[in-house]
């Protein structure tokens, strides 16, 4: 009995020598693949979900530029546009998680992709590792210089009092300006009469300038030209924090509405990909987004610099995500 005994608990030490080795040896290969990340002259293909010309493609490539500098290797800029970014997402999402292949990504447009059956994504939140992200466009508020409505209060206020009157603009259905009307609506009771311009949110701008529209609901990008002519009047930024691109306009949040809505642009891998690899591009990409010349640059653009590194930035996309799931039946009832 005794024999038996000891000859089990032999047994038992061998195969966890074993198990042991092997998960040794898995820990040891990742590290050393990890430690030889990138290979001199291997180039990292950054996959774009847009055409050449538009803002994400532009950030994509001084992030390219900034990326060959800092890390020692060719970033090789892949637009692959369609599908508002499915194609681009599809292709990114089976590429080989080996860090060489990378993507940009637009939330919460990526969002209403997967969450929306009559797309038929063959991708969520967990086909990808989020890398960093770059730069937040907040969601804003504006009315033409002569509005009467001199705050957000002025505008909720309005809509409550003639509900489905106060006429107020989005860039497209399913948009997150439109997600922000939503998430407005819910929290404070009032309705608004929503219109939604294809042509994006240029075709707000010129609605509200031209009196067809009373609100315009857009982000900061849409009303740089405008704000510093004087022509139109931004009332609050959806963001936690001020812009620094708009000295002065204060958040919903200080007005007393909890409406957090941002249009974000970041980078992400391939799910699979090691976690110190994420952690080696997320921290070149820092190195990238946080130089004078970036920061200047994303200024011209309309756009401020919020590097976040992946575990901030998966809080910050996860909440975001969530609020989109809630609002998800009453943004359907529109289609």
């Amino acid at each position: 009995m005794l024999r038996f005994h000891l000859n089990r608990v032999g047994w038992i030490v061998a195969v966890l020598s074993v198990v042991g080795c092997v998960l040794a040896g898995a820990v040891l290969s990742t590290s050393v693949w990890a430690a030889s990340f990138p290979k001199k002259g291997k180039p990292i293909n950054l996959i774009v979900t847009y055409g050449a010309g538009g803002s994400t493609d532009v950030m994509a490539r001084v992030m390219a530029s900034g990326l060959e500098k800092e890390i020692g290797t060719p970033v090789v800029v892949l637009n692959m546009p369609g599908a508002g970014g499915g194609i681009a997402y599809t292709e990114l999402s089976q590429a080989k998680p080996d860090g060489y292949t990378i993507g940009t990504m637009n939330a919460p447009a990526i969002i209403g992709h997967y969450l929306d059956p009559t797309r038929k994504a063959v991708y969520n939140r967990k086909s990808f590792e989020l890398l960093a992200l770059h730069v937040i466009d907040p969601g804003l508020m504006a009315v033409k210089a002569d509005s009467p409505f001199k705050s957000v209060k002025d505008v909720i206020d309005a809509a409550l009092a003639a509900p489905k009157k106060v006429t107020i603009s989005t860039a497209g259905l399913m948009g997150d300006d439109h997600f922000a009307i939503l998430q407005l609506q819910r929290i404070t009771g009032a309705q608004f009469a929503i219109v939604h311009f294809a042509q994006g949110g240029s075709g707000g701008v010129m609605a509200t300038l031209g009196g067809k529209i009373d609100v315009f609901i857009g982000n900061g990008a849409d009303l740089g030209a405008q704000s510093r002519a004087g022509t139109m009047r931004i009332l609050g930024v959806m963001d936690s924090q001020e812009s620094p691109l708009l000295p002065g306009v204060r958040t919903f949040e200080s007005q007393g509405y909890k409406l957090y809505q941002t249009s974000s642009r970041g980078y992400i891998a391939p799910h699979g990909t090691p976690r110190e690899i994420v952690k080696f591009l997320s921290e070149a990409i820092r190195k990238v987004i946080t130089t004078e010349e970036n920061i200047k640059k994303m200024k011209n653009f309309g756009v401020a610099v919020r590097y976040m590194g992946p575990d901030e930035y998966s809080k910050y996309y996860d909440e975001r995500e969530k609020t989109m799931r809630e609002l998800w039946p009453l943004a359907r009832t529109e289609k």
